[in-house]
């Protein structure tokens, strides 16, 4: 479904406010050579910035997260208007720009090689940039999820041209303005908007993009990797989730049920770490499922721009349909909350009992403010539903057990796992996933590593 007049020139691309339906600015939609002239402009910008000094790079980076700490409030009114996230949670995401790279410059002057012990010389080994990085980011966190790839690769001495997602593309493009004006060189970091299908293939396919950086649904994640494959690109995929919340009988039931609501309808669901699947000890179900349903009710729905909003719309029409395919009109909900009516992509807070792995809405992920309830037995029980699915991204466990704390976390075949907690991202700590949740990490202290080649140099100490 499009949002989009048949008028529309087929270089542009409107910007509706989800929560308004109103068309907020129009941005042009970059085409191949606009691709192709951006990776040259890269291409020439890389080469003096790997040329600088480590320091010199650092202290322009940390000049770049002083300049977006000065425009938090302008980044994150931005982020409310084409994406619909409630004021507190944009100027979250504007914060871990800043601190991404604040901690990203403090690894441009510490990305050591090693000396290795080998005989009849002196063996050492270099991080080198590896030249034109893409950065293709969605519309769920279009800041944070664009600063992950950027502030590493950008340390490491690299160039970025980040594409956004066609739906999200102020605050990318506010962004790079910002960095030049923080003095990073014309042409090293560049945002082009435009189609996935348009820009972000030409950028994929260009033979001077070394490395392609993709946050979106594992169906394109793939279709990614297999043209990657083709000039031997390096590749990072983060992709869907369909996370578990593991809520044993030994758990503190009162804080587990109020914890709930957050780790699915936070940023209305729309979140790849979204626990979405609800496990919950059959001893405690119905306990369980009735302090949930005051918690869920009370999840605070409205104006994005009202800080007391804790949920705000889904990005589009089309979003909210595929939604709503999930849960059909006369789905019996367990919980069921309320969301404003008229204009804006809303949809209510949903929870559904499921008796089986088997419902649609138990398996796929939804990317939506519905989570599915499922009963287990045991740990084992609880464990095999889990790992009962494709992804495995992150998820949650509930107990008062340290060490079924620690069995369970090894068991469950995930990248991001918490105890007593639902949070997932640090940007100090590794983040990514299983199976077909990705491939690769980003985030923490290798982060910078991911963005370059290691080069082996062999110095023999033989007399001449």
């Amino acid at each position: 479904m499009s949002n989009e007049p048949s008028h529309q020139h087929p270089h542009e691309h409107q910007i509706l406010n989800p929560a308004t339906e109103e068309v907020i600015a129009t941005v042009p939609a970059a085409t191949p050579a606009d691709v192709a002239a951006a990776v040259a402009r890269a291409t020439e910008a890389q080469r003096g910035w790997a040329g600088l000094a480590p320091a010199d790079r650092a202290r322009l980076l940390r000049r770049f997260a002083a300049v977006v700490d000065d425009h938090i409030e302008e980044l994150a009114a931005l982020e409310v208007r084409e994406a619909g996230h409630p004021i507190g949670n944009a100027r979250w995401e504007a914060g871990n720009v800043r601190d991404l790279l604040d901690y990203a410059a403090g690894g441009a002057e510490r990305l050591s090689g090693a000396q290795i012990p080998v005989a009849g010389g002196l063996n050492v080994t270099f991080h080198e940039p590896l030249g034109v990085v893409a950065v293709i980011a969605p519309w769920n966190f279009p800041m944070p999820i664009a600063a992950w790839g950027t502030a590493p690769a950008l340390a490491a001495g690299n160039a970025v041209v980040l594409k956004p997602a066609e739906t999200t593309p102020l605050t990318a493009l506010r962004l790079a303005e910002l960095a030049l004006a923080a003095g990073l060189p014309e042409g090293l970091f560049q945002v082009l908007p435009g189609a996935g299908p348009v820009a972000g293939a030409a950028l994929v396919e260009h033979p001077g993009v070394a490395k392609v950086v993709f946050t979106g649904s594992t169906a394109v994640g793939k279709g990614i990797m297999a043209t990657c494959a083709e000039g031997v690109k390096r590749v990072t995929l983060e992709l869907g989730g369909k996370s578990p919340n593991i809520v044993f009988a030994d758990a503190d039931i009162e804080r587990a049920a109020a914890a709930a609501p957050g780790s699915f309808l936070d940023n209305t669901g729309q979140d790849c770490c979204a626990r979405s699947r609800i496990l919950v000890q059959r001893g405690v179900y119905d306990r369980f499922m009735e302090l949930l349903a005051p918690a869920v009710t009370s999840f605070a729905v409205g104006d994005p721009a009202d800080p007391a909003t804790a949920m705000g719309p889904l990005i589009s029409a089309a979003q909210r349909e595929r939604v709503r395919s999930y849960v059909p009109e006369d789905a019996p909900a367990a919980i069921r909350g309320e969301a404003p009516k008229g204009k804006g992509f809303w949809y209510p807070a949903t929870v559904l009992e499921a008796t089986g792995q088997g419902d649609r809405a138990a398996v796929e992920e939804i990317f939506g403010p519905v989570a599915v309830v499922l009963p287990f037995e045991d740990e084992a029980d609880a464990v095999r539903l889990a790992n009962a699915t494709d992804y495995g991204l992150s998820g949650s466990i509930w107990t008062r057990d340290v060490g079924r704390a620690v069995r369970v976390s090894r068991a469950v075949a995930a990248g991001n796992l918490s105890v007593n907690s639902h949070s997932s991202v640090r940007y100090a700590t590794p983040f990514g996933g299983y199976k077909q949740s990705g491939l690769g990490r980003e985030l923490g202290p290798d982060a910078l590593t991911a963005f370059t080649e290691t080069k082996n140099v062999f110095i023999s100490t033989e007399e001449q």
